[in-house]
């Protein structure tokens, strides 16, 4: 029998779009707009930390986090470099100049919870039976490299068993079983707001924030999650338990 594989869809912008339009789940959904002079002007303005985001990009790669440490100041970080700038104008040519006609997002900049001083994400893994009923198979995090500004593991990040995350993050086991209810939930809430969009999918990987609050944050939702550093941990239940659904449909790494 031929598998049928999982649809993809890039672009970010159009799965934000999505999610705010989900009454259930645009609470979730950090404030995101498509970059543009004006809407710059009013992220920077409002909130402290703002993050540039190509709106096809993988992997973490080419996001520009802007900070504003006081009152007409902007310093961008870009992997590990750093530049300050002194007006909204210096800022603005210096972004569009880095976006090069290619369309960009600014999001609002989540202060992440931490584990033992390292910022963390999580990653929801949600795929579909072969009974068109959508699961959270997984829940990993990652784990941040010091002075990098994403977690992806392509960016220098790590892996991290969730119970033990959250743990060194000091949450007990009674918080940590909620939190982990909540994010399955929403992985499954997820996938059936994408499945009314568009038919096709079979496996989405949410990239969830928690902030200093407890605070559930969407920051991305991968319509072609990897999962391959899994593979390479002592413990490769959550591989092999991902790869069991993966296989419904034809994929196999």
């Amino acid at each position: 029998m031929l598998k049928k594989w999982s649809r993809t869809y890039k672009s970010k912008w159009g799965k934000t779009k999505w999610l705010l339009s989900n009454s259930r789940l645009r609470s979730f959904v950090p404030k995101t707009v498509i970059f543009n002079k004006e809407k710059m002007l009013m992220m920077v303005s409002k909130y402290p930390e703002v993050y540039f985001k190509p709106t096809g990009g993988t992997g973490g790669a080419r996001i520009i986090r802007i900070k504003r440490p006081s009152k007409g100041t902007y310093v961008t970080q870009y992997n590990s470099h750093k530049t300050a700038y002194s007006s909204t104008e210096g800022l603005y040519r210096k972004l569009k100049q880095f976006a090069n006609g290619r369309s960009y997002l600014l999001q609002k900049g989540i202060r992440l919870a931490t584990t033992k001083g390292s910022p963390f994400d999580v990653r929801v893994m949600v795929q579909k039976t072969n009974r068109k009923k959508w699961v959270s198979s997984a829940l990993f995090t990652k784990i941040g490299k010091k002075g990098k500004i994403v977690n992806n593991y392509n960016q220098g990040g790590r892996v991290g068993a969730f119970h033990s995350t959250l743990a060194g993050a000091g949450y007990g086991k009674s918080r940590i079983n909620q939190t982990q209810t909540r994010l399955k939930r929403l992985g499954v809430d997820v996938g059936r707001c994408f499945d009314r969009k568009k038919s096709g999918f079979r496996e989405l990987g949410l990239d969830v924030a928690i902030d200093r609050q407890g605070q559930l944050w969407i920051l991305e939702v991968n319509t072609r999650p990897q999962f391959y550093p899994l593979k390479d941990k002592k413990d490769k239940t959550l591989y092999y338990r991902i790869l069991s659904y993966a296989k419904q449909y034809g994929r196999y790494k």
